[in-house]
């Protein structure tokens, strides 16, 4: 497998309208190996950090069952507006598809599927929330829409926030950590990635000393 550290604003797919995206690039992450790597899940496009890429079709089903039965377990950063009252604690809220139309967002729906998330404040400062967050199951917009719902949108949210559709600020939220128990016998392997630019500034503000 690899791991990469995916840059905000860029899509991991192509789009119907064509444009960069992620996906363009794999062809020169081959290192020797007849085909290209591919996803072995995804995030958003205005979501940094890291992503993981099967690098042959064995290793990517068998990061895919990782997945799919929550074995990975990843931690996001996020800056928030306002915050939780409590330190850290669970959100368990269903989610659903906001309707036809609207393709992959999501609302909550006590109908929907069962979503959970943790979450561990690790810093306050200037109206905000520097957050850790760890989704245990992986619904589409899961972390953007518990923290929206719950009263504290991410910074730069366009779709479930105030961000604004276009310019700054950009979505805070970055894929800092994921840790992979890819064998039996050996400790799982653990990759973080740096906290890009569009993020320093907030959270700075929040306690982050830069690390």
């Amino acid at each position: 497998m690899l791991v990469i550290d995916k840059p905000a604003g860029l899509p991991v797919h192509r789009g119907p309208k064509g444009g960069p995206n992620l996906e363009n690039s794999f062809r020169f992450l081959q290192y020797g190996l007849p085909r290209a790597p591919v996803l072995a899940h995804r995030l958003d496009r205005d979501t940094s950090g890291c992503l993981v890429l099967g690098r042959h079709r064995k290793a990517t089903a068998s990061l895919g069952l990782l997945f799919k039965h929550s074995r990975i377990s990843k931690t996001y950063w996020a800056v928030v507006e306002g915050g939780p009252e409590a330190d850290a604690g669970v959100i368990d809220m269903a989610l659903g598809r906001l309707n036809a139309e609207r393709g992959w967002w999501m609302k909550p729906d006590p109908e929907g599927l069962p979503s959970v998330s943790n979450f561990k404040v690790l810093g306050r400062g200037g109206g905000m929330a520097w957050l850790a967050l760890e989704p245990v199951t992986g619904r589409t917009h899961q972390l953007r829409v518990h923290t929206s719902a719950s009263g504290y949108p991410i910074v730069g949210d366009n779709i479930y926030g105030n961000g604004p559709r276009f310019g700054e600020p950009t979505l805070h939220l970055h894929a800092r950590e994921i840790v992979i128990p890819i064998s039996k016998n050996k400790e799982p392997v653990r990759v973080t990635a740096p906290v890009p630019p569009h993020l320093h500034e907030r959270m700075r503000v929040c306690g982050w000393n830069g690390e």
